[in-house]
């Protein structure tokens, strides 16, 4: 275990009472507040209606040292969103399906007590966090943050076409479920700009913006994303057939540096992309709905997250000089 901190933390828990194993990470952080003789952690439980944006904001308004995320991928972005451009640390109790924020922070997803040490005991890193600005079909604009990643097309008719029942039995088979329902599903033209460069116009499938690059099972989308390097990593998908989806899962599985016609890679700050009709949207996992437009922007080591001392803060130079 880290060594203790010299003062004791006011520690507040926000927690997804509907995930298998809210109950025993909730105990964990009061037995380990009580060990290291600290106040009992306040504990803040999400709602239907909110996955933990307002329990953060309280958690802050009464003056919590670090504010611990107990739940899945949209649990901890409300947190880390909401704990963004400030000084109070998020801590991560991972308890999802995915888990792809604890997951690129090498955090041991099988050990809970573990993740309680970290969250309370641990080093700190500053990650990128990632502004998107949704325009919607009937003319409303949307903004939200989000810490992994986000886009719009065929991931997300995933996350919103995946039956919770189904993803709570058997996991990520949930979205590969899922996934096969819409894999011939048709593609939309977009157009897309990076750092205000030049259009780009594609018939896609799927646009998606990386703040990081590892899905599960050792799977990575972007190889060259990274959670602190002030970039983000745009990646366009334009299968148009089985042989097209094949080419890109050995793409994205094998890692081979052959660049086939079916998936591109850009990078920059910023990125506009714009569709010719309305396509499905998602960050972080979380359905959005439909939008004609988005605009995602980075905002470099925006947040304070908890990690074991072997990935605290040090800056990831071999990232440099490779951007252009």
């Amino acid at each position: 275990m880290p060594e203790l901190p010299r003062t004791p933390q006011r520690v507040a828990v926000v927690v997804n009472p509907t995930k298998a194993l809210a109950e025993l990470a909730q105990d964990a952080v009061i037995i380990a507040c009580r060990k290291a003789g600290w106040a009992d952690p306040v504990i803040f439980e999400t709602e239907a209606d909110d996955p933990g944006f307002s329990m953060a904001r309280r958690a802050v308004d009464m003056g919590a040292d670090v504010v611990l995320a107990a739940g899945g991928d949209g649990t901890i972005r409300a947190v880390g969103a909401s704990l963004a451009g400030g000084e109070i640390p998020l801590g991560l109790l991972p308890l999802g399906t995915g888990n792809l924020l604890a997951r690129n922070l090498q955090a041991d997803l099988a050990d809970p007590h573990h993740s309680v040490d970290v969250a309370l005991f641990g080093s700190e890193k500053a990650i990128d966090t990632v502004g998107m600005h949704l325009e919607t079909p009937d003319g409303r604009s949307e903004d939200h943050r989000f810490l992994v990643m986000g886009g719009a097309g065929f991931d997300a008719q995933i996350m919103a076409d995946t039956k919770d029942d189904l993803k709570d039995l058997v996991g990520w088979a949930a979205y590969a479920e899922a996934g096969a329902r819409n894999l011939f599903s048709g593609p939309r033209w977009a157009r897309f700009s990076v750092d205000g460069g030049p259009w780009v116009s594609r018939l896609v499938r799927s646009v998606m913006v990386c703040n990081c690059g590892e899905l599960t099972a050792g799977i990575v989308l972007a190889p060259k994303a990274r959670l602190d390097d002030g970039f983000l990593d745009l990646v366009v998908m334009t299968p148009r057939s089985a042989v097209g989806w094949l080419r890109m899962a050995a793409k994205v599985v094998l890692q081979h540096r052959h660049e086939p016609p079916v998936i591109n890679y850009y990078s920059g700050k910023s990125v506009r992309v714009e569709f010719h009709e309305p396509i499905e949207s998602e960050v972080d996992g979380d359905p959005l709905g439909s939008v004609q437009a988005f605009e995602t922007t980075i905002h470099h080591r925006s947040l304070k997250v908890r990690v074991p001392p072997s990935q605290a803060d040090d800056v990831d130079a071999h990232r440099a000089g490779t951007h252009g």
